[in-house]
Formats: C-alpha cells, structure tokens, sequence
C-alpha cells in the first residue's frame, strides 16, 4: 500500500509571473468544485476485495499522472449518490415546471435542464461512453424507464423513454478556433507540462491545502491510489476530497466530497464497471422513436424569451466580490435594489420556491444588521435585509464574520 505523502515543493526562482501566480491561489478548490459539478457522474463504492500493493508514488507524481493521462475512449456504469441535505429536486422541479414538463406545456421532457436536475439529490446509476470530445453519451437508468442524453458530432439529442418525448439541438460552428482565438490566448497561460501543472496545483495548495496519497483502493476491479485533498483553513464545509486514480492510465475513477461537519459523503460517485477499449459507433447514433414528439431547440420561443428576460434580470446584478481565497472564499453579491436599501419582497417568489427557501433559512443578526442564512450540507448563503448576498463553501459563522467585516 502506497503510504501517506504530502509534497509542498518550495518555489523556484523562476516561477510564475505575479499575475499567474494570483490566479493560481483559486485552482485547487475551484478545480474540486468544477469536478464536483460537471463529473458528477463520472467517478463505485470501494470493492471488499482488499487494497491492492502498488508501487509508491509520491502526491506530485500522482498529480502527474492524472494531468498526463490521454484517455479519451472509455465505456462503463457509474453510481453517483448526492446528498446536499435537500429534498429532491427533480420533484420541485417538476412541481415548478408543471405537468407538461415546462412551464405552461411549452418545455419537453426530455430537455437536458429538465433531466439532469435530478443527479442533485439521491442515488443514480448511469451508462457513460465517450469516443472522444465529440461523442458522449450518458443515460439515466430508472426502475422501468430511461433518459438519455447523446452528443455526436454537431447534434445533440435528449430521449426520454417514458413519456416517448425527444429533444434536438445542433450546433452553429460558430466556435472560435484557429491561431489568435480566445481560446488560444487562454491556453497561454496554462501549464505546458504534467509536471508543470503539478507544480502550479501544489504550489496553488501552500497554506490553504493539504493534498496527500492516500493509500490505495480496488474500483471497478482495477487497481487504483487514492489522492487526498484537505482544506487547512477554518470556516470551510469541506472536509476532504478523495480522488481515487486508475494505477495504469491516470483515470480519475471515483470522486467522494466529505462535509466538514461530518457523516456520510455529500458526492460519492464512481464507476462499477469501465472499458476502456472504444465504443462501437452505434453506441451514439440516435433517430426519433416512431410516434415521438421532437422538440427542436431553436423552436422554443418562449423559453428563448424567458432565458433572455432572466439573462436582462441579472444584469442588474452588480458583479460578485470576492472575500477571502482558497477554500473560504466568499462571493459577495449585490441584489438589485440593495444599494438603496431595498430587500426583496417575500411573495416576490413563486409559493413553491418560497417554501423551499423558507425549509433552509436561519434568522441571523450582527454588525451588518437582520438576515437569513440558507443552508445545505455543502454550500451556505447569507442574504441580508437590505439585499446583500453573501455565499460560499463555508459555515453560517463565517458567513456572519464576512458580512459583519464589510459593515
């Protein structure tokens, strides 16, 4: 079994530019909550099998590994439990949305914002295959039912078996590429090399993070380490992140996000089965069932119109500030009408959502005045009287030490 190991490199003279090196302060957590959020069914309870006896490999070289891994072709069943502490949001999404799956009928069940929705809360098994960035596939296996959810090439489908409903989407290729693009511009900045990122990534970590090799796991009857990332700063609600990483390709297999307040996992998710031999094509070609109702994307006027009155909405919005770094970093966000004073109005909100909010708040008082504080296992929100929004990955006593401060 690979042993503990922590790696604080110490900084070479040549590091990054100051700006870089800025930048690279948000990276560990903001990568963790980037994985928690869009590989959340991506990543199997540990197999009873016993741990398997790798070689041991030290926190850098496991980061190495994973940033060096070009798989791109794999296959498999993922099991992904979330528990945020909420009711189940496919329920409250569907008692929003209305019978016909959206609102006033004019959605379909098989939109991808309707469906996906319900990977918040509960417990899932899914079917993934991936043939590169341009096919993916990954369905929703239910008691009697599935969804499932196809990107190939230039088109994206979304097929719910239940209700026989299929939503289309096609891409422009308007994109931005080539020599110039923004995206290259992007790509400048980053690493060039595993080593490189590994270095960025520990560095990043100094006195905000502990990241260590845990030891090591069977997953998916493959032998796997098990990288271990913790805060070292107070006032997060994280308590660790476990990564457990495929020994022979770098693969990131399982991915399990620990509250700091304790109990059991609010993200565990990983797969039960993976090959990672390449899916036949057949595996992401999709035609409408006969007597299936398609909605196309572009069709959807008056969902267009309510995305771009939202989208109008926000921009009232002032731009969150940041306060604090790291894994306590908290977004402090102005809601219209708070510079003058003006808090929201209670029956502002549709009944459903209020109580929904109502089940979560907590009547707080400080320096800053009267507010709420919303509350999950993982993430909390502070709105105060007067419309300021103050929310993070952190406790409702910092939240109230953040507000108290900018009073």
């Amino acid at each position: 079994m690979a042993p503990n190991d922590s790696a604080h490199p110490t900084e070479a003279a040549d590091g990054p530019a100051p700006g870089r090196r800025k930048a690279s302060r948000y990276l560990v957590p903001l990568a963790v909550a980037g994985v928690a959020a869009g590989t959340i069914g991506l990543v199997p309870a540990l197999a009873a099998s016993g741990d398997p006896d790798l070689p041991k490999i030290t926190a850098q070289e496991l980061i190495e590994k994973i940033a060096a891994s070009d798989t791109e072709q794999l296959s498999g069943t993922v099991k992904i439990t979330t528990d945020l502490g909420l009711p189940a949001l496919d329920t409250l999404a569907g008692s929003l949305a209305g019978p016909d799956g959206g609102e006033g009928g004019a959605g379909s069940s098989a939109d991808p914002q309707a469906r996906l929705t319900e990977l918040a809360s509960g417990t899932h098994t899914l079917r993934i295959a991936a043939d590169g960035p341009d096919r993916q596939k990954i369905s929703i296996l239910r008691d009697s039912d599935e969804y499932s959810l196809i990107h190939n090439g230039d088109e994206m489908w979304g097929y719910d078996s239940a209700s026989n409903e299929v939503f289309h989407a096609q891409e422009d290729g308007k994109g931005e590429q080539g020599p110039g693009s923004s995206a290259e511009k992007r790509g400048e900045d980053l690493p060039a090399t595993p080593k490189e990122l590994a270095d960025e990534v520990l560095k990043a970590s100094e006195g905000t993070t502990s990241i260590t090799v845990g030891g090591t796991a069977k997953v998916a009857g493959r032998d796997a380490y098990k990288l271990v990332v913790k805060p070292e700063q107070k006032g997060s609600t994280v308590g660790a992140v476990t990564i457990a990483v495929d020994a022979e390709t770098g693969t990131p297999l399982k991915f399990t996000l620990t509250p700091s307040s304790g109990g059991k996992a609010v993200v565990d998710a990983g797969f039960t089965k993976v090959d990672f031999s390449r899916p036949a094509a057949s595996t992401f070609a999709f035609t409408p069932p006969k007597g299936a109702k398609v909605t196309e994307a572009d069709s959807l006027e008056g969902e267009k119109n309510a995305r771009e009155e939202f989208e109008g909405g926000l921009a009232d919005f002032a731009g969150p500030d940041v306060i604090g770094e790291g894994w306590t970093s908290i977004a402090r966000i102005e809601a219209p009408g708070g510079a003058e004073g003006k808090a929201p109005e209670k029956g502002d909100a549709p009944a459903e959502a209020q109580q929904f909010l109502d089940a979560f708040g907590d009547k707080v008082t400080g320096k800053f005045g009267k507010g709420t504080v919303f509350s999950t296992r993982l993430v909390n929100a502070l709105m105060t009287d007067d419309g300021t929004v103050y929310v993070g990955a952190v406790t409702k006593d910092a939240l109230v030490a953040a507000a108290n401060a900018d009073k």
